[in-house]
C-alpha cells in the first residue's frame, strides 16, 4: 500500500506544495496522515473481517455495484499506470542516462514478468519492502545534506502561518484514493489473513502502511524545504528533480533518479496487482484479467499509451479527478457494510472509528468536487 502510494505524483506534489507553502506544508501533511489513517483502518478492518474484496462487499450491499466499482477503479488505475511507467523511464534517464523510452520499456517488462510468475505475491512483497527501504534511506541522505530548519517545521505542523485545503485534499487522494485504499487489504486477503481474529494484524498493517508513506512524505518535505529555504524557487518543469540537484549537486540528481525509479516501479507493481484483483470472482469474460496474461495486458497497455503520448499530463489529471470521485463511493460502501450482520457476523465496528471514517468521507467528497472544478478549468 505504501509503495503504491509513493509514486511519481507523490514526489512531484510534495515538492510543489513545499515550494509554495514552505514550513506550513507540515500542517497539511499531519492532517492528511490522520485522514489517511481513518480511511485505511476502516477499509482494511471491514474487508478483513468480512473476508471479501471491495467489489464483493459492494455486490453484497447492492447487486451489480461491485461491477460498477471494478469498472471505475481499474481504468483509473490504468491511467495512473501510464504516469508510473513514464516515471520509470525518467528515473533511469536521470540515474544512468538511459533513453526514457528504453527505461520505460525495460521497467514495464520487468514488472509484468514479476507479477505473472507463480507465487508472485511473495515476490511482490519482498520487492516492495526492499525498494521502500531504499527510497527512505536515499531521501533521508539528501535531507541531511540540505539541512532544513527542523524546529520551524515542527512548530508549523501544529501552528502554521497559512492553511490551504487543496494541498491536504490532493495528498489525501494520492495516498488513499482510487485503488490504493484497497491494495494492502486485498494483498492480505490473498495471503489468507482475515476474520475477527485477524483484527490486530489488520489494524497494525494499516497503521504501518500509512506510517511508511507518512515518513517518506516528511523526509521528502524536509529535503525540499532545506533547498527552497536557501536556493529559492524550484524549476517548475521538474520541481522534485531540481530540489535534489540544488540540494546535493549532481550526485543528488543521480540519487533522485534512483528514488524516482523505485517509486515508479513499485507503483506499477502495486497498481497492476490491485486493479486486477477487482476482476476476481467476476464472470468468465474477465477470466483473462486474473490469469497470467492479465499483468502483461495491463502493463503493456500502460506502456503503449505512454510511448504514443510521451507526455501523459492530461491523462494523469483526469485520473486524479476520477480517483477523487471514487474514494467517497468506496468509503461509503465500506462504512455501510460495517453495519451489515450478514457480512460482519458478531463483529461490531467501533463507533469512533466509523465516525472518523464518515469525516474522511466528507473530506473526500469535497476533494472530488475540487477535482471536477479544476478539470473543467483546463
Amino acid at each position: 500500500m505504501a509503495t503504491s502510494a509513493i509514486g511519481p505524483g507523490f514526489l512531484t506534489q510534495t515538492a510543489v506544495f513545499t515550494d509554495r507553502l514552505r514550513t506550513s506544508f507540515a500542517f497539511a501533511i499531519l492532517v492528511s496522515i490522520l485522514v489517511d489513517l481513518a480511511v485505511q483502518v476502516n477499509v482494511w478492518c471491514v474487508l478483513g473481517v468480512a473476508r471479501k474484496r471491495g467489489q464483493e462487499v459492494a455486490n453484497t450491499l447492492v447487486p451489480g455495484l461491485g461491477v460498477v466499482l471494478a469498472l471505475l477503479v481499474a481504468p483509473g488505475g490504468l491511467v495512473f499506470n501510464v504516469g508510473n511507467v513514464a516515471g520509470c523511464g525518467l528515473g533511469l534517464a536521470a540515474a544512468f542516462g538511459v533513453p526514457v523510452w528504453l527505461g520505460a520499456t525495460l521497467s514495464a517488462a520487468f514488472a509484468a514478468v514479476l507479477l505473472a510468475r507463480p507465487a508472485a505475491g511473495q515476490k511482490v512483497d519482498s520487492f516492495a519492502k526492499v525498494l521502500g527501504g531504499v527510497m527512505i534511506l536515499l531521501t533521508a541522505t539528501v535531507m541531511l545534506a540540505t539541512g532544513p530548519d527542523y524546529g520551524a517545521a515542527l512548530r508549523a505542523s501544529v501552528w502554521p502561518d497559512r492553511v490551504e485545503m487543496l494541498p491536504i485534499l490532493t495528498i489525501v487522494g494520492g495516498t488513499v484514493g482510487g485503488y490504493i485504499s484497497f491494495s494492502g487489504a486485498h494483498r492480505l486477503l490473498d495471503s489468507g489473513v482475515g476474520g475477527v481474529g485477524s483484527l490486530p494484524t489488520l489494524r497494525r498493517a494499516a497503521g504501518l502502511g500509512i506510517l511508511v508513506a507518512g515518513v517518506m512524505r516528511v523526509l521528502l518535505f524536509l529535503a525540499v524545504l532545506g533547498v527552497v529555504s536557501r536556493a529559492g524557487a524550484l524549476d517548475p518543469a521538474n520541481p522534485a528533480a531540481s530540489a535534489f540537484r540544488l540540494g546535493a549537486g549532481e550526485w543528488g540528481y543521480r540519487l533522485f533518479g534512483l528514488i524516482l525509479w523505485s517509486a515508479a516501479i513499485t507503483s506499477v507493481v502495486g497498481c497492476t496487482y490491485t486493479s486486477l484483483t477487482f476482476f476476481r470472482g467476476s464472470s468468465s469474460r474477465f477470466a483473462w484479467a486474473t490469469s497470467r496474461r492479465g499483468p502483461y495486458f495491463f502493463v503493456g497497455v500502460s506502456l503503449a499509451v505512454f510511448l504514443f503520448l510521451q507526455n501523459p499530463v492530461r491523462l494523469l489529471i483526469l485520473a486524479g479527478s476520477l480517483n477523487g470521485l471514487i474514494l467517497p463511493l468506496t468509503l461509503a460502501v465500506v462504512l455501510l457494510a460495517a453495519r451489515r450482520r450478514d457480512l460482519m457476523g458478531e463483529y461490531r465496528h467501533p463507533s469512533l472509528l466509523a465516525m472518523a471514517g464518515w469525516v474522511a468521507f466528507l473530506v473526500s467528497v469535497y476533494a472530488g468536487v475540487i477535482s471536477v472544478l479544476e478539470l473543467r478549468s483546463l
